[in-house]
């Protein structure tokens, strides 16, 4: 049976950095991290990590990062045509899959599926869960030694000063319980900077806060050229 050569979309997060990890387990080689940007701002869609940090986890990975500039404001029917032509160049680079970090909504799943029929390249889910299982799955990703922060919160189901705290035990222990414990309904998002995934931790920093577009962001900076080994 022929090697699975895989894109994975990398928003720079937890649970595609989680999903890396998964997929190192012998699922087959990711050739990829596919990120999307935002070429006005240079950072990623909705999470607002500056486009360094990304470049410093592709490195920390070994995995080449594969960006992808979105124009902003950029339409539905423009998001669509641009990611279509990468999964066109995509297959004709020996690529059969791409895979996501999206745990159990649906919809978006199926969004997905549906966006790729045609196109030679198939989806993969590999940490796809439930709504009862993400407690489980953080706890899991902190067991082995995952770091993360949160770039951005919508503030219409967490409290604005969760923006700039560090995925943890404790932030876990403090998020109301209508709030899932991954943030997979979009109440928050992360920058991933340590963890099994990675070769070398990324030290950062975190800088202001601000609203816009009715969401909080917090602003992460990277604070070393260097890097610090993981812990083993």
């Amino acid at each position: 049976m022929a090697t699975k050569r895989m894109l994975l979309s990398w928003s720079s997060g937890k649970d595609s950095a989680w999903a890396l990890h998964v997929l190192r387990q012998g699922a087959g080689e990711v050739v990829g991290l596919l990120t999307t940007f935002n070429e006005a701002a240079h950072r990623v869609a909705m999470h607002a990590v500056r486009r360094e940090l990304v470049e410093l986890q592709a490195a920390a990975t070994g995995v080449p990062l594969w960006p992808v500039e979105l124009p902003s404001p950029c339409s539905n029917q423009a998001y669509e045509a641009i990611m279509g032509q990468v999964m066109s160049q995509a297959q004709e680079r020996g690529i059969t899959h791409i895979a996501f970090g999206d745990l159990f909504l649906e919809d978006v799943r199926a969004y997905r599926v549906r966006q790729l029929a045609g196109s030679g390249i198939e989806p993969m889910f590999p940490i796809w869960s439930t709504p009862q299982d993400t407690l489980a799955l953080a706890q899991q990703m902190l067991n082995a030694g995952l770091k993360a922060t949160l770039t951005c919160v919508d503030p219409r189901h967490l409290d604005p000063a969760f923006a700039g705290r560090s995925f943890n035990a404790a932030l876990l222990a403090d998020l109301p319980p209508a709030v899932d414990a991954c943030g997979e309904r979009g109440e928050f998002h992360t920058f991933c900077h340590a963890g099994p995934m990675f070769r070398s931790e990324i030290r950062v920093a975190r800088g202001e806060t601000l609203e816009r577009d009715g969401f909080c962001f917090a602003d992460i900076r990277n604070i070393t050229t260097s890097c610090v080994p993981n812990a083993r």
